[in-house]
């Protein structure tokens, strides 16, 4: 298809000078950790936004931050840009290279350094696993809360960079509040550490800043994370609703009455059918919405919190009402959802929308999202966390077809420009990357984003670190 999305031109002075720079990064890391053949650098291309890809001048697998402070000052001293990449999960371009880039991979640093249940820390490399945390300190009760849908697979530097969430985020929070320290390699080589293992650090809040940056400030090679113990028990419960606007406002109705369950998901009917098709986890098939709320505490806490929010959903038309009776049954029920983005892969390509709104606007911007993916003449398939109001409408296209693509480009901008207007924003957790980066304006006035860019720059003069991401291309300094 023709690329709406553009990429800043490649400087032709560096693609020129590519196998000299190949040569000096291969004295700054052990050779299996450069890669620069051509058939080498193909699975480098892209990330999980498909849509686009561009191959990079090379990629270093760097194992230590020496190293990756080594690449930094080098590519800083000559002007190289660099794009960080994690797993190569992100679902909005932010790990997308460009020609004259290089791409500094981390998923070699994947070893869990400390786990200090005193301070319930646990300080990992970037490129270890959201869930081998969890999977880490599990048998000694307790978990790493932030859990994307591609925890499996994802990595805490991609966490951190993107300021991922997951289902339990209405409870726990997401990155940004599980996150107490980073070391960070900044643009010229330097490395510095922020935060730590205190609940509080002195001075600015640097690592705030440094979560959701999406690479553009540093490259985080360690995290500190804080570890949770594990609740008591918890229940997921299915509540089926005859449209999506009933399920939308009772979410609202629920979080408005000061009930905070750890997590409630929505699925619309075509979700729900694609989920059950896959995991088999139940899922009542008669209704047009589901929603999984998921309780924890003790029995009584969990019966208490629960009677209120039947109460709550019997207001609001609920068809079906089904706890979950054991623990498999349990995980049954998260697998369907965790899989959802997989399982809608199997019959159709897909573009992840993760634009947030105002609980309250939940029922509306459902309404009009089917409106205008029907207009466009595509099909939506509706699957996101829902006690934050953070939507993930997945529109189904043939990636082969241009015209179609095209379509449902235009469909998804049509959606997060509803959700910004609708006084929300325009990402949760996904990250501005390429996917909303000409958005940008749609949400802030010029003078909110020169005051972000002058912070960028700050950090970044040259603005070498994932250079085509987040910021309009025109108009930066």
């Amino acid at each position: 298809m023709t690329e709406a999305i553009k990429f800043l031109e490649p400087d032709a002075a560096i693609l020129a000078r590519r196998k000299e720079i190949v040569d000096d990064l291969a004295e700054l890391v052990p050779p299996e950790r450069l890669v620069h053949e051509p058939v080498e650098l193909v699975p480098f291309e892209t990330d999980g936004f498909l849509a686009y890809r561009r191959r990079p001048l090379a990629v270093v697998l760097p194992e230590t931050t020496a190293q990756v402070a080594a690449v930094m000052k080098y590519c800083h001293r000559y002007g190289i840009p660099v794009v960080p990449r994690g797993a190569g999960t992100s679902l909005s371009g932010g790990a997308i290279p460009q020609e004259d880039a290089v791409v500094l991979g981390l998923s070699a640093m994947s070893r869990i350094l400390d786990i200090d249940y005193a301070n319930r820390t646990a300080t990992v490399q970037a490129g270890v696993t959201n869930l081998s945390i969890s999977d880490a300190v599990g048998a000694d009760g307790f978990f790493y809360a932030p859990d994307p849908s591609s925890q499996l697979a994802c990595t805490i530097g991609g966490n951190i960079g993107m300021n991922s969430g997951g289902a339990h985020c209405l409870k726990y929070g997401v990155t940004t509040n599980n996150l107490l320290g980073v070391k960070l390699v900044l643009v010229d080589g330097t490395v510095v550490e922020l935060g730590g293992k205190a609940l509080d650090a002195a001075g600015y809040d640097l690592l705030g800043l440094v979560c959701g940056s999406e690479g553009q400030l540093g490259i985080v090679t360690e995290a500190t994370v804080r570890l949770i113990a594990k609740p008591e028990g918890a229940r997921p419960v299915l509540f089926g609703f005859d449209s999506a606007e009933a399920a939308g406002s009772c979410v609202a109705d629920v979080i408005g009455a000061g009930i905070v369950p750890v997590a409630i998901e929505f699925m619309d009917k075509p979700a729900i059918e694609i989920c059950e098709a896959f995991a088999h986890a139940g899922y009542p098939l008669d209704v047009e919405a589901l929603l999984i709320v998921e309780v924890e505490g003790s029995e009584a806490e969990m019966e208490a919190m629960l009677a209120s929010i039947v109460e709550i959903a019997r207001r609001h038309g609920v068809r079906t009402v089904r706890e979950s009776q054991s623990a498999l049954e349990a995980a049954l029920i998260w697998k369907g959802r965790k899989s959802a983005f997989g399982a809608t892969g199997r019959i159709a390509d897909y573009i992840c929308m993760d634009g947030t709104v105002p609980l309250g606007q939940l029922a509306y911007v459902l309404r009009k999202t089917s409106e205008i993916v029907d207009r466009y003449g595509l099909r939506v398939a509706n699957v996101f966390h829902a006690g934050d109001g953070n939507m993930h409408p997945l529109i189904l296209y043939n990636i082969n077809d241009p015209e179609d693509a095209a379509r449902a480009e235009a469909a998804g901008m049509e959606i997060l420009k509803l959700c910004v207007d609708a006084g929300g924003c325009l990402t949760g957790e996904h990250g501005v990357g390429i996917e909303k980066r000409d958005l940008m304006r749609h949400q802030y006035s010029d003078v909110d984003l020169a005051q972000q860019m002058a912070v960028r720059a700050a950090f970044d003069p040259a603005w070498i670190l994932n250079p085509s991401k987040v910021f309009p291309l025109e108009g930066r300094e």
